[in-house]
Formats: structure tokens, sequence, C-alpha cells
């Protein structure tokens, strides 16, 4: 775990996570990564080592246009530093993307489930089971699949969540890790810290559990 960011609005979003997580490099971490949804579907990016390791996949293999993004910085604490096991996590097909600072308690009970149903778990990572748990939410909304997920959790979070069927919206909830919501002009922004927010607004408010 170490730091989230993520933006909605008319800015290319790939530039203002990349941007926040810049910010939050003083943190410390040891992998980087990005998703964005472009109306159609999402796309991902991660790499072990620094964030200009992640530059420079960006630069060789550009993701499309977006205005809807989530990034990350980590510190390993479930599997190690790879980029596999980095931020974002999604689920089998695609559809959803997560970040996660924090430690889910009964992950290993949830991955059990979810390799019992045939779900093939791609990392070694407790954050992993969101994004296949959000996916296979019968939920008619983001905001419903992702509170019908994190009701079955057991741990502390701090997460940012796309959807390839929701592409105008990021959901973001949270539970003893900080989260701080940003508002800007018809754009929204959250971060973990506030520093990745300064450059862009400092109309903020401060995400309660």
């Amino acid at each position: 775990m170490c730091g989230i960011v993520g933006y909605v609005g008319p800015q290319r979003a790939q530039d203002v996570v990349v941007e926040g997580l810049r910010r939050l490099e003083y943190r410390g971490y040891d992998s980087a990564g990005i998703a964005l949804v472009d109306g159609e579907r999402l796309w991902t990016a991660k790499r072990a080592g620094k964030l200009a390791n992640l530059r420079e996949a960006l630069t060789e293999t550009p993701l499309p246009e977006s205005g809807t993004g989530i990034g990350h910085t980590r510190w390993a604490t479930h599997g190690p530093a790879n980029d596999v096991n980095a931020h974002p996590h999604t689920d089998g097909k695609g559809i959803v993307a997560v970040v996660h600072n924090g430690i889910i308690d009964n992950a290993a009970a949830l991955r059990a489930e979810l390799a019992d149903a045939g779900v093939d778990l791609a990392s070694d990572t407790d954050t992993e089971v969101l994004a296949h748990l959000v996916a296979a939410s019968g939920a008619a909304t983001l905001e419903e699949k992702v509170a019908e997920v994190l009701a079955r959790i057991e741990g502390t979070y701090g997460v940012a969540f796309l959807h390839a069927d929701f592409p105008d919206r990021m959901v973001v909830a949270r539970n003893g890790s900080p989260l701080i919501i940003g508002v800007g002009d018809k754009e929204m922004h959250v971060a973990s810290d506030l520093a990745a927010l300064v450059r862009y607004t400092t109309t903020v408010a401060h995400l309660d559990d």
C-alpha cells in the first residue's frame, strides 16, 4: 500500500494521474501503475520499480485518450514487487480496475472462494479479489456493486474503482486508510495525500470511513 490518485473530468486523465503519482514519490514505493477507461474498455499499464519505468512503458505503448483514470504507487505487502502484483488490479475480463491502500484481513478466504468458483487469480495480492467480486456483482450501479462487495471486506482500505460499463465515473471508499476528494472545475479528483491534489484544486474534503 502507498499512494492513490484518481481523476474524472475533461483533462487527459493519464497526465493528471501520472503527475499526481510523481508528487507522491516522496512516500516511497516499489511499483507504479495506471488504469484508464475510454468508453469501450479498460486499459492498464504497470511496472515494478520507479515511476520512470511506468513513464517509459506509456511512451512505448501509449494508452488511448481518456478523461477517467486511477493510479497507484505500491509498497509490497502481499507478494513480491513485480509487474503482476503492481496496482491497479483487474478482473479476468478486464471490466473492473481497482487501486487499494490497506490490508484485507479475510483475503485468503475470499481468494479460496473465487478459486473454487473457477476464477483464475493472476497476482499474489489481497487487492485482486476486489476487482473479481465487483465484476461478479449483479447490482445495477457501480456504487451499489462496490458497496455490496465492501460489506464483505474485513480490514482496512482506501479504494478507487473503475468499470468499463460506467466510463464517466470513479467510485471511492475508505475504512481506516485516508482518502481526500478534490473538487475542480467540472472535474473530480481523489488522492491518498493532499500533495497529489494541490496543483489542481484547493477545494477538498477528507472522506470519512
